[in-house]
């Protein structure tokens, strides 16, 4: 994503007058979130919100390009670039498809993926240099050597970014990586996964679930040791939490009802069941691909998602190389009879028991009411679960709003849980829920057991209901396709 002061100037000029209203109405306490936000978030949603509305969408494909130029390393991070082999045997994408099938009851299509290598970058926080740093002139080896140097802590991050499944990648994500590393005294490594439309569900989780066992049982010429599953977390934002979600429950899935022995994976044989991270930390994730739940509409005023919009207003991509797929799909990510399998949208999986501890962190936004079913289920099964929700926070704040206190505390927070779970800690986790207020961060207890709005039979009525619209085209979009 080009973020170049250039980029940034010719994309905010016409909104000059724009960014005067808005300043206008909340130093007037006009706008509705003049208690809420102070002003530099208030022009900072404004302005994304209303680039994501304007009235005339962008096709995907030149969305897709500039969510992907690169802004160059530079500064307090190491990255080393490293490319994950494909493996000569086919057993993860067998074992895959049995969990699709084994989870997906009747009906429901999807591809079958190419197991393929997996472009990936090894991400660690370069200390004592300044902020506009060149990156050293070295081979990807050798910054893997001196990234190694710097990490004093076992915790090893995959992390899995956001982009709803056709945007970005890591060098969109090098920042907020780096820091996590700073904080975690780890390592990261970020994933570039294959993305939609031109590489639909399962592609993505395929990559996701093969880098995992490439850290457990690296392949030959592997800059890593093997990682041990204790001191791995799978992390990431809005999507990539949806990945990070996805490959947890399929790891589950695998052990519950594989009848394989063992599964091989370059040259090794790897004994089932298979081992579950140490945790999994996710920011704002987004769970529900349906978009069904209640906050898609009542969170709208503090996200810059626009919120849905009726049948005869919803706008259409125009066509290009990349939309409409061949044949035609009713979504970017999956075919609309996938939407509410529990690999899709991990708020349809109804068995989280023997999960690896999980971290929720999310605003009053759009998509919270996914996260809190979810978390909340997860929680009655067993599994420990933090879960942080910030007043009048916007989606994947801890990214855009580093500079207020929630965003700061959020990031924090998001990385001591990885510290805990996988730095060998012996401070038992607790499952705790926590309301922070807006602006002060005044904490308030929750009851994660009792988040969720509906039960189990409503959340599948409701995503029934949303999908059976989409399909009749009765129904706008609701996390409506970015137009930037």
């Amino acid at each position: 994503m080009d973020t170049s002061p250039s980029a940034l100037l010719r994309a905010l000029l016409p909104k000059l007058p724009f960014v005067a209203k808005t300043a206008l109405w909340h130093t007037l306490w006009l706008s509705p979130t003049s208690t809420k936000w102070d002003l530099r978030t208030e022009i900072t949603v404004n302005i994304i919100r209303s680039l994501l509305d304007s009235p005339g969408p962008t096709p995907l494909s030149k969305q897709q390009r500039w969510s992907l130029k690169d802004p160059g390393i530079k500064g307090r991070m190491w990255v080393s670039k490293v490319t994950l082999p494909r493996p000569e045997e086919d057993d993860i994408r067998s074992v895959l498809a049995d969990a699709i099938d084994t989870l997906k009851g009747a009906g429901g299509v999807y591809p079958t993926p190419a197991v393929v290598p997996v472009e990936a970058e090894w991400t660690g926080y370069r200390a004592h240099v300044r902020h506009d740093r060149p990156r050293l002139d070295l081979s990807e080896a050798q910054h893997y050597q001196r990234l190694m140097s710097e990490v004093t802590s076992p915790v090893t991050l995959i992390y899995l970014h956001g982009g709803a499944h056709y945007m970005m990648d890591p060098s969109s994500h090098r920042i907020p990586v780096s820091r996590l590393a700073h904080l975690t005294n780890g390592r990261c490594l970020s994933v570039r996964y294959r993305l939609s439309p031109q590489n639909p569900f399962p592609c993505a989780l395929l990559d996701a679930f093969q880098t995992y066992l490439s850290l457990l049982y690296p392949p030959l010429g592997s800059f890593h040791e093997p990682v041990v599953a204790n001191n791995i977390v799978l992390a990431g934002d809005s999507a990539g939490g949806n990945l990070a979600l996805a490959l947890v429950q399929l790891i589950l899935e695998i052990n519950r009802s594989s009848t394989r022995a063992s599964v091989a994976f370059h040259g090794q044989s790897i004994q089932l069941p298979l081992p579950l991270p140490a945790g999994v930390a996710n920011s704002c994730p987004w769970v529900d691909l349906s978009r069904c739940m209640p906050s898609i509409l009542s969170n709208a005023q503090y996200d810059y998602l626009p919120p849905p919009k009726g049948p005869d207003t919803v706008s259409r991509l125009p066509h290009d190389e990349i939309w409409p797929t061949d044949p035609p799909r009713g979504d970017l990510y999956c075919d609309l009879s996938m939407l509410d399998h529990p690999l899709v949208s991990p708020l349809a999986a109804e068995d989280w028991a023997k999960s690896c501890p999980m971290f929720f962190s999310c605003g009053e936004e759009m998509l919270a009411d996914e996260g809190k079913a979810v978390a909340s289920l997860a929680a009655r099964q067993g599994v420990t679960v933090i879960w942080e929700q910030y007043e009048a926070m916007p989606h994947c704040f801890p990214i855009l709003l580093e500079q207020l206190e929630a965003g700061r505390k959020a990031v924090k927070n998001w990385a001591a849980f990885c510290s805990k779970v996988a730095g060998g800690s012996d401070n038992k986790l607790e499952t705790t829920g926590t309301w922070y207020a807006a602006k002060t961060c005044k904490e308030t207890a929750v009851d994660v057991r009792s988040l969720a709005l509906y039960s189990r039979e409503e959340v599948a009525e409701r995503m029934s209901t949303t999908i059976h619209a989409r399909m009749q085209g009765r129904e706008g979009e609701a996390k409506i396709l970015p137009k930037v």
